[in-house]
């Protein structure tokens, strides 16, 4: 089976909670393994357009969700984005004890699990 294509979706001060997902994707022990899409850093003017032609290639995009996601402008138009691509979309809570108490209403909808390997891997089979 050929690996998915993942857009992860994430604000920027949680850079390091998607490195750390595409470092258990490469754990031995993992049960999912993806292309990891995702945007590194910001680019110039034209990011939107780029952006989109990336989330247009990807299987599915995770959005890593915390407290910083409500003012990440950038990763709710990815979210924004993928929607109108139709492009299906998972949520994992970036922390377990530190969830944010509203989600934005650019997440309305969207269901976000646990940081789990198991919860990971069963949605990109979903892919």
């Amino acid at each position: 089976m050929s690996k998915k294509r993942v857009f992860i979706s994430f604000a920027m001060e949680d850079k390091s909670l998607r490195d750390f997902l595409v470092g258990q994707a490469r754990n031995e022990n993992s049960p999912f393994e993806f292309v990891d899409m995702s945007v590194k850093k910001p680019w110039d003017s034209a990011w939107k357009t780029n952006c989109r032609t990336r989330i247009k290639g990807c299987d599915g995009v995770l959005v890593i969700v915390t407290k910083n996601t409500k003012n990440a402008d950038g990763q709710l138009w990815e979210v924004k984005c993928a929607r109108e691509e139709g492009i299906l979309i998972k949520g994992v809570w970036g922390y377990r004890d530190d969830k944010p108490g509203l989600l934005p209403r650019e997440l309305e909808g969207l269901r976000v699990v646990y940081w789990k390997w198991d919860n990971i891997a069963n949605w990109i089979k979903t892919l």
